[in-house]
């Protein structure tokens, strides 16, 4: 049997152990030397093993302690018009909030605010480049453990003394502060892409090899974009939904 059927035979094994429920969560998988012996493979092939269930998020590694069976980290997100609803604003159950009712977790999330030129985001909000733009920065996490990265960028001339230039924007979120100045929400477009995280994005969400999944929203007033929200999740703990009537 060839080095990568081997490693294969063992992530599958282990696999299956983990999806019977005969290792549960928090449970210690055999060490790399009885894992060798059991399989009769080299060290190099139960690491790569060991690292395929890492990445699919089965398990975690703790170095110098072991390796241990994951919790279940996915998060369905909510079809975005579901999630961006204004009955959901209005419940104060938007977006993020909604998916945390839904599922059951926890939701918390760390914020920062800043101001910066538009520059390479002022053809898209249709402003000069040396307009100011209000950044909000946010770490969303789900029982704690860290799922998303959200960067909005609104124009400050309709977030300039607003509560959108705070860390708490209120009830009902961003969307509803710009409802509260008379600006309606028109319309969303969400733009999804994949790649390879940044060294900032593998240490915030503790990924090895994985992907992420990029999601670029624009919020339109009228024929006027209004918000760009940018959104970094990791691939092995995020499932998008969408839905939508045949035609």
């Amino acid at each position: 049997m060839s080095a990568a059927a081997k490693y294969q035979e063992i992530a599958a094994t282990l696999r299956g152990q983990i999806d019977r429920g005969e290792l549960s969560v928090g449970d210690q998988l055999p060490t790399e030397q009885a894992l060798q012996e059991r399989f009769d493979a080299s060290r190099t092939t139960v690491r790569q093993a060991l690292k395929e269930l890492r990445d699919a998020g089965l398990v975690q590694m703790r170095h110098g302690v072991g390796v241990f069976v994951a919790p279940p980290k996915v998060v369905r997100r909510l079809d975005s018009r579901e999630r961006l609803s204004k009955a959901r604003r209005n419940a104060n159950k938007a977006a993020f909030l909604a998916e945390a009712d839904a599922q059951g977790f926890t939701p918390s999330s760390s914020v920062k605010v800043w101001f910066e030129p538009a520059q390479d985001f002022a053809e898209l909000f249709g402003i000069e480049e040396g307009s100011e733009l209000c950044v909000r920065d946010r770490v969303m996490r789900a029982d704690g453990e860290p799922v998303m990265l959200a960067v909005s960028r609104l124009p400050r001339e309709i977030t300039r003394g607003t509560a959108l230039e705070e860390v708490e924007t209120g009830p009902g979120g961003a969307l509803a502060r710009l409802e509260e100045q008379g600006i309606e929400i028109t319309g969303h477009e969400e733009i999804v892409s994949a790649r390879m995280p940044d060294a900032n994005e593998r240490q915030i969400f503790g990924l090895g090899g994985g992907p992420v999944l990029v999601v670029r929203r624009r919020t339109w007033s009228g024929d006027r974009v209004v918000e760009v929200n940018d959104m970094v999740m990791p691939g092995e703990s995020y499932e998008l939904r969408y839905a939508w009537d045949a035609v």
